[in-house]
């Protein structure tokens, strides 16, 4: 008979005492986070199972659980990996050198080229669609719109503290601003409607817009009237 010394711990014993666990691997998170990306993108929310997530991955639907714990954090972090991937953090540094106008200007073209790609388009009309349910446009609003519309008021806060613009609500003037660079070619291509070549001059379009705004939120005695 053993002693009880000899007897080899439980396999839960083990996992205890080896504390957490091995740290998740990275490289099956982005695997996984790029085929929710696509899937919710091709199928839509309600067309996409966690299998087929992990299918497409190549993982297992345990991996796919152990990363994300559910399919709504999915949807959300899939979104918001869209999103910082299409307008990065860096896009928003008011301390960046350089005129306001131009990191405007960027701003405004990555922000379009985000809303008019073909992803985007066809998760806003995901959103729209009646059967949505509101929690998942909620998801979708706080992991991508809200998002940006925060980074762009906080980046109007700091250059408005530095005497380049005059602006009392940051929140409402960017909307403002991102409202101006969807102008009415967003909705032609959420509508499916054909568009001119001049409607797709995206640098043009995106230059007029921050030139309005601009002029709207020029410091009092610039010589802007």
């Amino acid at each position: 008979m053993s002693s009880p010394t000899s007897r080899k711990p439980s396999a839960k014993a083990t996992a205890k005492a080896a504390g957490p666990g091995r740290p998740k691997d990275l490289g099956k998170r982005a695997a996984i986070l790029e085929a929710a990306k696509v899937l919710f993108i091709e199928q839509g929310y309600s067309g996409v199972s966690m299998d087929s997530i992990a299918a497409q991955a190549g993982v297992s639907k345990l991996t796919v659980y152990s990363h994300f714990g559910d399919k709504e954090t999915l949807f959300s972090q899939a979104v918001q990996s869209k999103c910082i991937e299409m307008l990065p953090d860096a896009l928003f540094v008011a301390d960046a050198e350089g005129p306001l106008r131009d990191q405007l200007l960027g701003i405004g073209h990555a922000f379009f080229e985000l809303i008019t790609s073909d992803a985007a388009l066809s998760i806003q009309r995901v959103m729209m669609a009646p059967e949505t349910d509101a929690r998942l446009r909620e998801l979708f609003w706080q992991a991508g719109p809200l998002r940006t519309c925060e980074a762009l008021a906080e980046f109007l806060r700091s250059r408005t503290a530095r005497g380049e613009l005059q602006i009392d609500d940051f929140a409402q003037a960017g909307q403002q601003f991102l409202t101006l660079v969807k102008g009415e070619v967003h909705m032609h291509m959420m509508c499916g409607m054909p568009l001119s070549p001049a409607e797709t001059d995206a640098t043009t379009h995106v230059a007029a817009s921050v030139d309005f705004f601009l002029r709207a939120y020029a410091p009092r005695g610039a010589g802007n009237d």
